[in-house]
């Protein structure tokens, strides 16, 4: 088998499968866009091009890779007048070296894996099954079990989980309003719940509200102080850990709000995306005057199922339940949703039908998003979408699990399929790329989690692939 062939390695453009089309691009709705002019283009350009002292000497060729050896030589030869890497010329060289080899194994559970994170510094990596076990493993100590929690008050499953930023502590989400705490930086492996360590609830229902609802996303500010989570009542929590209480609640959408996140370290800014069909941007400092959405982003014909900020404040993608990845800057949002049609059948449920044909070819009418990528599928459960870490790619690319059972990897200025990562025997719902080094982590409802590097060690890859299981209820989770 090929090197291609098995990876599934296409660069071809994405719009007939695999390919991106841009607002910024000058192509018709119809025509492929091989790139697309937009800031986000030269940014990401910029944090991985090399400089350009080290291929001056490559006339007309500014395009091309600069081989690592001539990066090398460059760097010997001082041409930069710097005697080191830039962080630019640093992702240059690593950002080709995609986590593709593969996979071995880091675990296997009898229900299926729904969340796969590694740590900010890579040192740890949690993984959440349905059946109510999540672990946390030392990369750095062989993938040994850190901690092998299992969980209380759980409801379906285990819908998210989120570690803080100085890896003391984890919360995890069920299908309730209440997200349990536990620490992590305790001593002792087992952390049976309310047995041999305290899981402390945090209730995010509020004063006088009885009705019932459960957590879909869970985050952590980067201080540490906050949660923001998405919910099935249609709204957004946040969550005071010092006052150990809820201090605010947004009634933010007209349908289950799926995703959530905080767009940068300032915690001012939240994104949230919902089965309403739109991503919203929510501004915590005007929330009190005004009472709503700083704006809307329109484009997806299906409901949102997961988004993910670029950290900046400015930028984010989210995956659709029609089929697609957006890319969005969020100074092109609108203050308020127009009309957003429905151009699908009626009664089409995406837990269990496949996504109606003609649809594919569908584009929402005022579709703001710079970009749009096809091929992967978002079926079954709420699919996971990602940028590509920021030291060691620049985050060139984006990637995504997927409900035919892969991990797709996309550039994020072409659009091109760099990358499909084919093992798995069951929706990839979520995945996690390291922080610093080439090395993917994928989780599947077959319940394997499934590491795959650059160049990867010198064994030969002993995963075998999972026995078929029996399919299970339909969940919007």
């Amino acid at each position: 088998m090929s090197y291609r062939t098995r990876f599934g390695k296409d660069n071809s453009a994405c719009d007939s499968g695999n390919a991106v089309e841009g607002s910024g691009s000058s192509k018709g709705p119809n025509e492929v866009s091989n790139d697309f002019d937009h800031e986000i283009a030269q940014l990401t350009k910029h944090r991985s091009r090399p400089h350009q002292l080290l291929s001056q000497d490559m006339p007309g060729k500014s395009r091309l890779l600069v081989s690592t050896m001539k990066m090398l030589v460059g760097r010997e030869s001082n041409h930069s007048g710097r005697g080191r890497f830039s962080s630019a010329d640093g992702c240059h060289v690593l950002s080709r070296y995609l986590p593709i080899n593969g996979p071995w194994g880091v675990d296997e559970s009898t229900s299926p894996a729904y969340v796969s994170q590694f740590s900010n510094d890579g040192l740890f990596f949690v993984a959440g099954f349905q059946g109510g076990h999540i672990k946390i493993y030392n990369v750095d100590k062989g993938w040994k079990v850190q901690k092998d929690i299992l969980t209380k008050s759980l409801r379906w499953t285990i819908t998210d989980t989120s570690l803080s930023p100085d890896q003391r502590y984890l919360v995890y989400a069920s299908m309730t309003p209440t997200v349990n705490i536990v620490n992590v930086g305790s001593s002792m492996t087992e952390s049976l719940a309310n047995v041999t360590e305290i899981h402390e609830g945090l209730d995010f229902s509020v004063d006088g509200d009885e009705d019932e609802f459960g957590i879909f996303s869970v985050r952590f500010s980067t201080d540490g102080r906050e949660l923001v989570a998405a919910s099935s009542d249609a709204s957004i929590y946040v969550y005071d850990l010092q006052a150990n209480k809820v201090n605010l609640r947004i009634p933010a959408h007209s349908s289950d709000v799926n995703t959530v996140c905080f767009a940068d370290e300032t915690g001012h800014l939240i994104y949230s995306g919902s089965d309403d069909n739109l991503c919203k941007v929510w501004d915590r400092r005007c929330l009190i005057t005004k009472g709503q959405a700083a704006g809307v982003l329109m484009g997806h014909l299906e409901g949102v199922t997961f988004l993910d900020s670029r950290g900046d404040g400015r930028y984010l993608i989210s995956n659709g339940k029609d089929q697609t990845t957006k890319l969005w800057d969020i100074r092109k949002m609108s203050s308020r949703a127009m009309y957003s049609p429905r151009l699908r059948d009626h009664d089409w449920d995406y837990r269990w039908m496949e996504y109606p044909a003609h649809a594919k070819t569908l584009k929402h009418p005022n579709d703001q998003s710079l970009a749009t990528y096809r091929g992967h599928g978002v079926l079954r459960t709420l699919i996971r979408c990602y940028f590509s870490p920021a030291y060691s790619t620049g985050q060139k690319y984006i990637y995504t699990g997927s409900s035919d059972h892969c991990v797709y990897i996309y550039d994020l200025v072409t659009g091109a399929q760099v990358a499909r990562l084919n093992h798995h025997e069951g929706p990839v719902r979520d995945c996690s790329w390291h922080p610093l080094y080439p090395m993917l982590v994928s989780s599947s409802w077959d319940g394997t989690i499934a590491r795959w590097e650059f160049p990867g060690d010198d064994q030969v890859p002993t995963l075998e692939r999972p026995r078929a299981r029996r399919r299970r209820g339909y969940y919007n989770y």
